[in-house]
């Protein structure tokens, strides 16, 4: 079995010396992925409830829920605003970030039209069908 290498904190190995236990616990619970922090939590909501939401926060906050969870996202996102010690390089990252951040809004907006441009074709096809079954009503049958 090969090692599996996380980008979490590493809170748990902080205090390797005295805490080894909790830094064994987390890296058993990692090894069982999201599925394990989930049974983890229910289980401490189960047996103690305070218990349950500290690792429910300690699950969030270290983003142990798995790749999509927001703490991954938000380590990204704050390092995108890190100064790197270059100007002309932060000045290049500031200008495209505000560009893609305009791609971004535009790109938004122009799906909501496309959205409300389909929403308005069905509705106009339900009252055209609508409009056509009153008439097919009204209408005597020819016989």
């Amino acid at each position: 079995m090969t090692a599996q290498t996380t980008n979490y904190p590493d809170f748990a190995g902080a205090a390797r010396g005295a805490g080894t236990w909790f830094s064994r616990g987390v890296e058993g619970v990692d090894r069982a992925g999201r599925g394990g922090w989930i049974v983890l939590t229910v289980l401490g909501f189960v047996f103690a409830g305070p218990l349950g939401l500290v690792i429910l926060g300690y699950a969030l906050f270290t983003g142990r829920f798995g790749r999509g969870a927001h703490g991954h996202r938000m380590r990204h996102a704050a390092s995108a605003f890190r100064s790197s010690g270059n100007m002309a390089f932060d000045a290049y990252k500031a200008e495209t970030l505000r560009r893609l951040e305009e791609e971004q809004e535009s790109f938004e907006a122009f799906l909501e039209r496309l959205r409300e441009a389909k929403d308005k074709a069905e509705f106009d096809q339900f009252m055209d069908e609508r409009a056509k079954t009153a008439r097919d009503a009204n209408d005597p049958v020819e016989a």
